[in-house]
């Protein structure tokens, strides 16, 4: 269970809220357990909302308020705290996402978007919506690789990805663009910021053919693990299911190529959409 950790109210609306919270739980003379029984919810997940790793639902916010007896403080500041500039299904994800020590990824269709290039980045997002005014394009693209600032640090977090090798044979914008993407991955296996697998073709079946799986790990607050499907998501806490996600994880690294072979298979593949060789 997340401790108490000291916040800064006026680091953000999440931060004051998490304050707020704790201050109101621990007035009401409740454990962060016995707060989550009344909201059908784990402690942990209280934990975490304190600790402004979560954000906070209104659905949760108007039981807050009933339960600690803040009339309608809760429902009323849960708005400004939610505001994000990404989509709403991936929201939560991506702002934990900026906070976790340690992120283990599957990727089964698609380049994670903590690896993709700006032009590889482009194509999705207009594959996803290609009647999206270009500004709005813009916007996404530029969330997305805003992400992959917490790369800049040399160290933190650890990024471990197995990728499916679908994701890497897809052509998604052209040659040019694969190449680039390819060429991008190979240049953060070299900087030692990201261990990097490739699920090949030839491993069959594997523990992971129903989905995409990536789980985060936190310095203050219990793993989390999310879950996403077209234009839905959603973050898991419940121990047993984030210990059996973390096993399938592991079920993949075994299956796929080591780093090593898998930087050669990506720089060999890289040649081939620059040469436009690609099958």
């Amino acid at each position: 269970m997340a401790g108490p950790k000291d916040l800064d109210p006026s680091s953000s609306p999440r931060a004051l809220l998490g304050a707020e919270l704790r201050h109101a739980r621990e007035k009401a003379g409740l454990s962060q357990d016995e707060l989550g029984q009344r909201l059908f919810v784990s402690g942990s997940f209280i934990g975490q909302l304190e600790a402004g790793t979560r954000r906070m639902q209104v659905e949760y916010a108007r039981l807050l308020d009933e339960v600690l007896a803040t009339e309608d403080f809760f429902r009323r500041n849960c708005g400004a705290a939610a505001k994000s500039k990404y989509p709403e299904h991936f929201a939560e994800a991506a702002e934990v996402e900026a906070q976790a020590a340690e992120i283990r990824q599957y990727a089964p269709l698609l380049i994670p978007g903590l690896l993709q290039t700006p032009a590889y980045a482009r194509a999705v997002c207009r594959a996803y919506q290609p009647t999206a005014p270009e500004e709005e394009i813009d916007e996404l693209v530029a969330a997305r690789l805003e992400r992959a600032h917490i790369l800049d640090d040399p160290t933190e977090p650890l990024l471990w990805v197995v990728i499916d090798e679908a994701a890497l044979r897809r052509v998604t914008g052209g040659q040019k663009v694969m190449a680039e993407a390819l060429s991008h991955i190979v240049g953060v296996i070299r900087r030692s910021r990201a261990i990097v697998q490739v699920l090949p073709f030839n491993a069959g079946a594997h523990a992971a053919m129903e989905g995409s799986i990536k789980l985060m790990d936190f310095e203050d607050a219990p793993p989390l693990v999310y879950f996403e499907g077209v234009g839905i998501g959603r973050l898991e806490d419940d121990p047993a299911t984030v210990r059996h996600n973390r096993r399938t994880f592991e079920l993949l690294t075994a299956c796929a190529l080591s780093p090593e072979n898998s930087l050669a298979l990506l720089e060999v593949m890289t040649q081939d959409y620059a040469h436009e060789e690609h099958p």
